[in-house]
C-alpha cells in the first residue's frame, strides 16, 4: 500500500498499515459511543424539561435539585474521561 506524504507517495509495512485500520476502528468506536451517550444524555434532558418550566408543580428546592441535575447533564461531554462517564442521580 502507498500513501501520499508531502514528499510523494510511499510503501507502508503491513505492520504500519494495520496500526493506521486499527487507530481507525478505535476512533470510529469511541465515536460511535460518544453518540450514543450524548443521545441518551439528550433524552434525559428532554424527559425533565417540565421540571424547569413556570407552571411545574414542583417545590422551588425540586427545581433547584433538577435544575443542577440539568446542569450536570450538559456538562458530561466537557468531563473528563467522555464518554466513559457515569450519568448523575435523578434528584
Amino acid at each position: 500500500m502507498k500513501t501520499l506524504t508531502p514528499d510523494g507517495l510511499v510503501d507502508l509495512t503491513e505492520e504500519e498499515i494495520a496500526d493506521i485500520q486499527e487507530l481507525q476502528s478505535s476512533t470510529t468506536r469511541e465515536a460511535r459511543v460518544a453518540q450514543s451517550m450524548r443521545s441518551e444524555r439528550n433524552a434525559l434532558l428532554a424527559a425533565s424539561d417540565w421540571t424547569q418550566a413556570n407552571d411545574s408543580p414542583l417545590a422551588a428546592e425540586k427545581k433547584v435539585e433538577w435544575a443542577s441535575y440539568r446542569t450536570a447533564l450538559r456538562n458530561l461531554p466537557a468531563s473528563e474521561g467522555w464518554p466513559s462517564v457515569t450519568f448523575p442521580d435523578t434528584p
